[in-house]
C-alpha cells in the first residue's frame, strides 16, 4: 500500500504510474489520450471545478510525463490552466483595519492606490504596483502580503506572475531545483519527465548493448519495509542489467576533488548540479572556483561506459530535477543517457505490478562509508576530509558546508567580497542535501539517519579500498 505526502504527489505518481504501463506494453501513443478520463471518471469532480477542467489538467501532466515541450529548454514547467486558485493580488486589506485617521498606508503609496471606503482602507488594484510601503507602515498589520507558494519557495528569484497572474518562469534564472514543484499545492508545477525515453531504452536494447541503473545514495531514504537489495532487484525486473551505487562515483570524485582543492587552494563543489547552475547564473565572478570534476553521477557513468567490452547504456536514478538539466550538458550527455527520479521509479515498479517485499536481494556493495553519505549535506566535505588523510596530504582543509540554497547564497556572497574565512564551499541546492530533493518520494527528518546508516553498512574501510576494489571487479 503506497502513502503519499500530499494528494498532489498523488496525482502525480497516477499519471506516471498509467504513462508507464502504456510505454512498456508499447501502447502510449495510441492510448496516452485515455488516461485523464482514468484518473478523473466523473460524473463529480474531486479535484477542481468541474471534471472536463481536471481532465485538461491532466492531459497536461500527461504530456509533461511523455516529456514536455522539447522546445522549452526549461526543465520545470508551469501547467498554465492549473495556476488559478492562488490569491490574484498581493497585498490586501484584512478585517484587522480600525480605519484610524492618521491615514499612514493612503499617504505612503506613491500611486494613490489606496482610498477610505466604508470607514476602511481599500486598494484600487488597476493603480496597486505591489511595493508594499503601505503594509509595512500599519500600525495594526491589517493590511497583509499574500506571496503565492511557487514564489515563495523560489530562493532565485526565477518565478513571476505574467500579465495574465499566471506563474512564469524565467529560464535565466531557473536552476532546476524543483522547489517550486514541491510547493506548489495545486500541482501547477511539474518537472517534465524523461520515463519515456528510459523505458524505451530497456525495451529496445535486444543485443546492442546493456543497460546499467545509476542508484543515487538517497535511496536508503526512499522505500519503507523493503530492504535496498529488494529496491536493487525490482530495479534488475524492470528490465536493466546491472544496478550500480553512484557512491562509488561520489568515491572517485571526492578522491579527485580533493587533489584539486590542494592544487587550487579555493573551490567550491561541483556535485550538485544547481548549486553550479546559481553559481554560473548568480554568481557568475566565482564560476573559474568551480571544481572541474563530473558530478558522482556522470563520473561513474564514464567509467563504467569505458570500462565495458559492450556498448552500455545509463540511467541516473536519484531525488533530483536539477540532474535531468546536467544529463544535457556537453560533458555529461556523452555518459548518462537518461534521467530517472525516484517518484518515477516508483511508478514503473508499480506499472509492471512487482512486489518488492517478496524478492530475493541483489547485492548492492561497492561505494565506502564516505561515498554514500554524500546523499545528505556535509557529506561530501567528510570525503574530502577522509581523503586528504589517507593521501597524507599538507593541506589544512576549512569547509563551509551549505544545507540549502539560501546557506549557499550567504556563503558565495561571503566569498565574491573576500569576506569567507573558508577555502573549500559544499553547496547542496536542496535543504538536507539530495534526501531533500524535490522528487524524493518522502521528506522526513529521520532521512539524514538513514543515509548515515546506509554508509556504516559499507564493508569498505575507505575512499581508496572502495575505489580499488570496484575497479578491480570491473
Amino acid at each position: 500500500m503506497r502513502t503519499f505526502e500530499t494528494d498532489v504527489q498523488l496525482l502525480k505518481y497516477r499519471v506516471l504510474k498509467a504513462v508507464a504501463k502504456r510505454a512498456y506494453e508499447g501502447t502510449l501513443m495510441e492510448s496516452y489520450y485515455e488516461i485523464p478520463k482514468l484518473i478523473s471518471p466523473g460524473p463529480k469532480p474531486t479535484m477542481r471545478c468541474c471534471v472536463y477542467k481536471e481532465r485538461a489538467i491532466v492531459q497536461e501532466r500527461v504530456r509533461l510525463a511523455m516529456g514536455g515541450d522539447r522546445r522549452n529548454p526549461n526543465i520545470i514547467e508551469v501547467i498554465e490552466i492549473a495556476c488559478d486558485e492562488c490569491p490574484v493580488e498581493r497585498y490586501m486589506v484584512s478585517e484587522s483595519c480600525r480605519g484610524c485617521i492618521s491615514q499612514r498606508c493612503i499617504k505612503t503609496c506613491p500611486k494613490q492606490a489606496i482610498s477610505k471606503k466604508n470607514g476602511k482602507a481599500h486598494i484600487d488594484f488597476d493603480l496597486c504596483i505591489e511595493c508594499g510601503r503601505c503594509a509595512k507602515v500599519c500600525p495594526y498589520g491589517a493590511i497583509t502580503e499574500h506571496v503565492r507558494p511557487c514564489e515563495r519557495s523560489c530562493k532565485v528569484g526565477a518565478i513571476h506572475m505574467n500579465e495574465e497572474k499566471k506563474a512564469e518562469i524565467n529560464p535565466e534564472k531557473c536552476i532546476s531545483c524543483g522547489a517550486c514543484s514541491y510547493a506548489c499545492p495545486f500541482g501547477a508545477i511539474m518537472d517534465k519527465s524523461f520515463m519515456v525515453d528510459a523505458i524505451n531504452i530497456i525495451r529496445n536494447k535486444k543485443e546492442n548493448y546493456k543497460t546499467v541503473a545509476i542508484v543515487a545514495p538517497a535511496i536508503a531514504a526512499q522505500f519503507d519495509g523493503v530492504t535496498l537489495g529488494q529496491v536493487a532487484t525490482a530495479i534488475r525486473q524492470l528490465g536493466f542489467d546491472y544496478v550500480v551505487e553512484a557512491a562509488i562515483g561520489a568515491d572517485m570524485v571526492a578522491d579527485k576533488e580533493a587533489e584539486e582543492l590542494v592544487e587550487k587552494g579555493f573551490l567550491t563543489s561541483s556535485c550538485c548540479p544547481a548549486f553550479v547552475d546559481y553559481i554560473k547564473k548568480h554568481v557568475p565572478e566565482l564560476a573559474d572556483k568551480i571544481s572541474h570534476n563530473l558530478s558522482p553521477m556522470a563520473e561513474i557513468g564514464k567509467f563504467v561506459k569505458l570500462g565495458g567490452e559492450s556498448p552500455v547504456k545509463c540511467i541516473f536514478i536519484g531525488p533530483c530535477t536539477a540532474k535531468k538539466a546536467e544529463m544535457r550538458l556537453p560533458n555529461v550527455d556523452l555518459w548518462i543517457d537518461s534521467v530517472l527520479t525516484f517518484e518515477e521509479l516508483q511508478a514503473m515498479i508499480d506499472a509492471r505490478e512487482i512486489e518488492m517485499e517478496s524478492l530475493e536481494e541483489t547485492s548492492m556493495n561497492d561505494a565506502s562509508y564516505f561515498g554514500r553519505i554524500f546523499g545528505r549535506s556535509g557529506g561530501l566535505t567528510e570525503a574530502v576530509l577522509e581523503v586528504i588523510k589517507e593521501k597524507g596530504l599538507d593541506f589544512e582543509v576549512k569547509a563551509e558546508a551549505c544545507d540549502g540554497i539560501e546557506a549557499c547564497k550567504a556563503a558565495l556572497l561571503k566569498a565574491k567580497f573576500g569576506k569567507l574565512d573558508k577555502n573549500f564551499i559544499e553547496g547542496m541546492a536542496c535543504v538536507g542535501g539530495c534526501v531533500g530533493g524535490a522528487a524524493s518520494l518522502n521528506h522526513e527528518p529521520k532521512s539524514r539517519m538513514k543515509v548515515d546508516k546506509y554508509g556504516k553498512d559499507s564493508d569498505k574501510e575507505n575512499v581508496r579500498q572502495a575505489i580499488d576494489t570496484y575497479k578491480v571487479g570491473v
